[in-house]
Parts: structure tokens; sequence; C-alpha cells
């Protein structure tokens, strides 16, 4: 070995040696400048963090909405109509939502929710940031979105404060107020808010819509297996709607069971139970525009203009109303008879529409009817496929059907000069229809072989029918309160929705005749008042013409006793007392009861040619109902709001209008007209009932307004134009008919009550002649009232010994000279 390698070797071992004694000092040193770097470099990233998820958070956190739509939660909700005993009348609504909390649903309900949505719900802040990775997870492996990390507070925030939009911004502005909601609002407030929120197919919004939609009941009562079912929905309302894929909607229901079963919220027995019940998917009926359609637009309408379109259509207000259910039925019924009744007095007017051969199946299929759907008074649509002299064969769908030319008898033409039973009856099927005709038919009876399910069915026994084109209303209303309980404005409201009832001006005819005579009562005259009918012509300096009126009959009576014209409804002694009295005091005592008409300062106001519309004239003669004062007609009783608070309530309005003995006087008189008068069929009831018909030039308008201390009841009926029904449709005929049908319905709701005589009246009997104090010689009397003081004091002598009593005491011959 040389010397310099011996060196070399040397200074290695040296170096080696130092080398081998340095080491952990410089690891040690090494590492703590590693550590120092490193922790230098995390905090930088770490405040770099910061401030970027600071700005990030800035960035998002503008222009983010307030939660005033949450904490002042007011979704669209159904606004309820009630009828006067609870039961639902109608809704109005542009959500079918309506508003439950959770007290009022079965707890496990909401756990069904939560199982499905959201199970940390009670654990979390409103963010679940394990659910958001699990969600982030399973969507990268399966490719696409399978699950979601949504929680039920970020849904509230979606549905209520951002737009549909799917991005990170709007998801990450979703989590910042899903957090900062959960600092304003209980975790029930911001689940109860969900489960009146949510979509669930169908037009249902909220739980309590769901359970009506799906199950036909209230959410208080679905079961547990109900429940999950409908916590399965809210993901895909559409795919798993029971309505469009039971086993999709059965397969979502197993996951939510299963779900809490996983939770502990209920036990094997119950999941086992609940996925064993058998299922059944049925609506709740809505009874909207059903019974009472005319009533409930009427509501519609005053709600509308006390609170606004967009009140009425979300607010969810409870409206109850005076309606009852039993007489509104009572009334449409009436009224649909009487009017087809009216329409059939009338005549044939012809097929609905005739139909070559080559289309009879295919009406047949398009009319297919089932067995069980027949019903006795049931009316459809048939085709007539034969016919001959004693009736026709016709088609019912698949099944046939017959009709006798007995129930064709008032197809008759009428005659104008003759009253409609006096026109001989069709019996010969031919003059009225012809194979291919389509005619509304009614069936008589179905025999008991169509519920037995015979395989050979006997005909059908059908008569024919026709659908009125003529149109009327009824309004009916307590006097006591005013209380509408039924209004019904037309034949149908699929048909027609103009409400003949409220909106329908048409003049009231001699049906205005009562408010003379209590103007007449009030200024001299007295129901044994003489006056003469007779022919007048009248001067109408208005309108530049003369007026010739006359008696329905065509008919002059002469010396008239004025109990007498009003029973017999005598326009000439009306319009001759209207001539003493002045048209003005006649059109004030007409606003005084409550009319609103235009009222021209014309004679022919007495024999009421100004328009008024049913409903105002049940108003005015609640005068004589109440014996002096008018009641306002009411519907609408109350109104809440979606959480009770009272928003409107109605109280009876009452007016004074005449005196207790002028009403008590024309009460009387209008009894009369029942007894004795045109008013003649409301004698049926045997009861105390008032009444007067009204008919219009023409026979337009035909009226018949009648009433007893508890129910007042106005019917109309008339051509929507103006067009005249026949000479023989008269308030007697088309009106007062359908009053007696309705009438009878409900009358024994109440007990029979008379008008208590108030001081000041006292009675009289009086002749029928000449209106003095019945004597020894009179033939015919009667039991009038006068006010006190002006009843007759001399007595009759013989029968038409010319003498008569008169206003302010003039005598019979004087009173003539006086208003002739």
């Amino acid at each position: 070995m040389t010397q310099s390698d011996d060196t070399k070797r040397t200074g290695a071992d040296r170096a080696g040696k130092r080398s081998s004694g340095d080491a952990p000092g410089r690891k040690r040193s090494g590492v703590k400048r590693f550590l120092v770097i490193a922790a230098v470099v995390l905090a930088v990233g770490l405040a770099v963090a910061a401030a970027g998820a600071a700005a990030l958070y800035s960035w998002a956190s503008k222009d983010l909405p307030g939660f005033t739509r949450i904490t002042d939660y007011t979704p669209p909700l159904v606004t309820t109509v009630y009828a006067r005993d609870g039961r639902v009348l109608g809704y109005f609504y542009k959500e079918k939502r309506f508003l439950v909390t959770l007290d009022q649903m079965p707890a496990y309900l909401p756990k069904a929710f939560l199982a499905a949505e959201d199970s940390g719900f009670y654990q979390h802040e409103g963010v679940d940031l394990t659910a958001i990775s699990r969600a982030f997870f399973k969507n990268l492996q399966a490719g696409h979105v399978v699950q979601g990390g949504s929680t039920i507070t970020q849904q509230v925030i979606k549905s209520l404060l951002l737009t549909p939009e799917k991005s990170y911004t709007r998801k990450l502005k979703e989590a910042i107020l899903a957090y900062r909601l959960e600092k304003h609002l209980t975790k029930d407030e911001i689940l109860t808010i969900y489960l009146n929120q949510i979509f669930f197919g169908s037009r249902a919004y909220g739980v309590e819509a769901a359970a009506r939609v799906y199950f036909g009941a209230h959410v208080e009562h679905l079961t547990l297996a109900q429940s999950a079912l409908l916590a399965g929905l809210p993901k895909a309302p559409s795919r798993y709607s029971p309505f469009n894929d039971q086993e999709a909607a059965k397969a979502r229901q197993r996951y939510v069971l299963g779900r809490m079963l996983e939770q502990g919220w209920i036990g094997r027995e119950q999941h086992d139970a609940a996925l064993a019940e058998p299922l059944v998917f049925k609506s709740m009926e809505d009874p909207s525009w059903r019974q009472g359609a005319y009533y409930l637009e009427e509501v519609r309408r005053r709600l509308i203009d006390r609170f606004g379109e967009d009140v009425v259509y979300n607010a969810g207000l409870h409206v109850n109303t005076a309606v009852d259910l039993a007489h509104q039925v009572a009334a449409e019924r009436a009224v649909r008879q009487g009017l087809i009744a009216s329409a059939k007095r009338r005549g044939w007017n012809g097929p609905v529409r005739h139909i070559e051969p080559d289309a009879y199946q295919t009406f047949m299929d398009e009319q297919a009817v089932m067995p069980e759907a027949l019903e006795a008074g049931e009316w459809m649509e048939v085709l007539v496929t034969s016919v001959d002299k004693g009736g026709a064969t016709v088609k019912v769908g698949s099944f046939d059907g017959s009709m006798d030319v007995s129930t064709m008898g008032w197809c008759r033409t009428p005659d104008p000069k003759k009253a409609p039973e006096d026109v001989p009856k069709v019996k010969d099927a031919t003059r009225v229809l012809a194979p291919g005709d389509v005619v509304w038919a009614s069936i008589v009876e179905v025999p008991e072989a169509y519920y037995m399910g015979a395989e050979k069915l006997p005909p059908l026994s059908l008569a024919l029918e026709r659908q009125p084109d003529v149109e009327g209303a009824l309004v009916s209303m307590e006097p006591d309160t005013g209380d509408v309980v039924a209004l019904v404005g037309g034949y149908g409201f699929s048909k027609s929705q103009f409400n003949r009832a409220t909106q329908a001006r048409r003049q009231p005819g001699s049906a205005f005749k009562p408010i003379v005579y209590s103007t007449a009562m009030d200024n001299g005259f007295t129901p044994a008042s003489i006056v003469l009918d007779a022919p007048i012509v009248y001067q109408d300096y208005i309108n530049d013409k003369l007026w010739k009126p006359e008696n329905f009959e065509g008919v002059f009576y002469g010396p008239t006793l004025l109990r007498t014209a009003l029973v017999k409804s005598r326009n000439l002694v009306t319009i001759r007392v209207a001539m003493r009295l002045g048209i003005e005091k006649i059109i004030q005592r007409a606003r005084d009861m409550g009319l609103e008409s235009e009222f021209p300062p014309d004679l022919s106001v007495s024999l009421g040619s100004s328009p008024v519309t049913p409903i105002n004239m049940a108003q005015a003669y609640s005068a004589f109902a109440r014996l002096g004062t008018t009641v306002r007609p009411r519907l609408i009783l109350r109104v809440t709001s979606a959480w009770n608070e009272e928003m409107y309530a109605s109280e009876p309005e009452f007016a004074d209008a005449i005196s207790p003995q002028t009403a008590y006087i024309m009460t009387s008189l209008l009894k009369e007209v029942v007894r004795d008068g045109t008013g003649w069929r409301a004698r049926v009831l045997k009861r105390p009932v008032a009444g007067k018909t009204g008919t219009t030039n023409n026979e337009q308008d035909a009226w018949y307004c009648g009433f007893a201390p508890y129910l007042l009841s106005i019917v109309y009926v008339g051509f929507d134009q103006l067009t005249p029904m026949g000479k023989w449709e008269t308030g007697s005929r088309a009106a007062s008919p359908i009053w007696v049908s309705y009438r009878q319905a409900v009358e024994a709701n109440y007990p029979v009550r008379d008008w208590a005589q108030p001081p000041g009246v006292v009675m009289a009997r009086v002749d029928a002649e000449n209106g003095l104090l019945a004597g020894p010689g009179t033939e015919k009397s009667y039991f009038l009232p006068f006010k006190a003081g002006t009843q007759p004091t001399e007595v009759s002598q013989a029968p038409g010994d010319g003498s008569g009593a008169a206003p302010g005491g003039s005598s019979g011959e004087d009173l003539l000279k006086q208003i002739y």
C-alpha cells in the first residue's frame, strides 16, 4: 500500500468517523425544517382555502332571498265553502292544498317521510355532509345521479326560495340558506312546511290533499301502509303514482317501510302488517259545481268582490254559508221539473239530431252503458230504430228500449186560442218520430233481469222527453235572518252559468202590485175601498204614445173591492189607484222596500214594468213576511283564514219599510190571493201562506212570490231572450207549480206559524159587493183587516145597493168621480 493510499484511507476513515458522529443532529435539524416548511405551507394553504371559502361564501351569499316567505308561510291553499250543516259545498283553488299541522297527523306519517327523505333531520343543522358524501360516491360509482343528498330543510329552501335549476351555485346557496333557516325556525316548523308544500302528483299538494286524492280520506285517518306509500311519491310523483303504476308505487312503499324498520321507528310486526295491508286507491269526491252550483258561483263572486281573486283562490279561506242542502236539492228538482213541464206545454220541438243507418253502430258504441248504471228516472240520448203508430223501438247503447205513444201525448201542436190541456193528445207516434232520430228519453222502469245478469234482456221501458229552452230561477230565504237557504239560477249550471236568481233583471208584472196597494193603505184606501174596473186610455208624454192597458182576461168588472182587485190581479183598478196616489209615492215605497231599479215616473211602473232580480224581489217581500221591516238576503255568514282567524262575519241587516199595520193588512190580502185568487195552488200546503203571481206582457215573464213567517220563496220563469212563452204560461201556471213543489218538500222542517195581529188593526166582515159592513141581506162577504178607525161603519142593507166604502170616508159614487 503506498503512502498516498494509506493517507487516503486514513483520511477516509477520519471522515467516516466524523460523519457518523454528526448524523442525529443533522436529521433532527432537517425534520424540523421540513415541519416548519410544511406548517407554513399548510397555514398558507388553510389561509388561502379559508380566504377562498370566505370569498366563495361571500359571493354565494350575495342577493340571497330573505326568509319572509318561509317564516310567514302562506302557500297557495284551497278555499273551502261549507253549507250551514258543515258539509262541503265546494272548493276554489289554483293548487289543491289543505293546511294541516303535525298534531293533526298520525305519528308515523312524518316518520315515513323522514325515513324516505332525511332520516337524520333532527340531528343535522340544515345540511347533512355525510349524506352528501354518500350520495357523491354512489353517483360517481353509478356514472349518473342515483341519490340526492338534500335534506328536508334544503328541499323547503329549494321549493320556496330558489329556482329549480341544477347548478353548483344554486346548491351552495341552498346549503347556506338551509343552515340559516335552522336558526330561525324549529325542526317541527320546518317539517310542517315541508309536509304541506310538497307535490304528490294528480294535482295534489301537501299530505292532506294527497290523502284525499289517493285514498279518499283525511290525513288523520291514514294507516301506516298508506302513509308509507305517500312518503314514496315526492321522489317521482308521476313514476310512482299508483294510478299509473301500482307495482312501482308498492316498491317505493316497501323501501319506506324498510327504512322505518332500520331506524327503529316501527317494529317488525308493524312492518309486516303494513306490507300485507291491501291498498284501495280512490279519490275523495269533489262536490264543487254539482249540487248547489249556482249558489256556489254566487258565493265565489261575492268573495272576490270583498277579498280579491288572489285571496279567494290561494288563501285557504273557510267560508260558512246559509245554504241548506235539503232545501237546495228540493229547489233544483222543482225548477228542473217545472221548466220541463213548461217546455212540454209548447209541444214537440224535434229530435236532438238525425243520423243515417251507417252511423247507427258508432252512436251505439259511444252511448254504451252498463246495466247497473241504469236507473228509473234517469235521462239519456237514445236512437230510434223503428216507429209505428203505437210507439217506437230504440237503442240505449247495446240495449233495446221501447217508447209507448202514451208517453208522447204532450207532443201536440199548440193552439194559441186553447189551453194546452184542451188540445187533443198525440195518438200516432209516426207523427213525432222517425228511424234515425236521436232523442232524449227517461227510464220509466228497469226490469229485474238487468240486475240478475240474465243473458236475454227485455226492452227498457222509456218515455220521450225534451230538454227545455225556457229558463227560470228560485230564491228561498228565511225572513227572520235573511239566510238564503236555496238559490237556483237556471235549468242546469253545466248548460248555462248565467245566474238568473241574482243577475237576470226581469219585469215582475203583477207581483209588483202589493207594493202599489201597500202605498194605498197608507194614503186613504182600505181593503174595502171601491174602485172602478173599466177601460182607460193614458197619454204617455215621455214616450209620446197612447197606452191602453187591459186585464188579462180582456173583461171589465165595474166597481170592484180593492181586496178583490188584488186577489184577482185586476190591472185597470191598479192603474186607477196609482193615478190617485201619484206614481212618485209608489216609486218611493218600492225603494223603501229595497227594490233596485230605474223606476221611470210612468204609470206602467204600477204594473211591474221596471225590471228587478228575483233575489231583490225577495228583499222587498220580506217587508210583508216580517210585518214591516226588510232584511237583506245573505249567503255568506262567516269567513275565517287558514289559521282560523275571523276575516268577516255577517249580521242580519234590517231596515224599516212600512208600518206593522200596513204590513199585516197586505199579508192578510195576500193570504186571500192564495185562498181565492191566482195563488190557489199553494192551498195544497194547508198552512197559512201568502203570495202573489206576476205575468208580463205577452207572457214573457212569469213569477210567483210566496211566503210564510218562516220562509219566503221567489220563483221566476222566462226565456233569456225576451220571447213570449205562450198565452197560458202565466205566473199561476208556469211559476207557482215550481214554488209548490219545492215548498212541499221542505215545509215539514218548520212548525206551523201565522202572523200575529199587531195593535192598531181591527177585523170586520164586509159585503163583497159594496164594501160596507155585512148585513142581513149580504150574499157574499169577506173578513178583512183595517187600521183602527178606517173600518166601515155603515151596514149593507141589500145586495147591490150601490153604496160603498171609499178612501177618506167618501162614498163609492164620490170615489168613482175622483179617479175615473
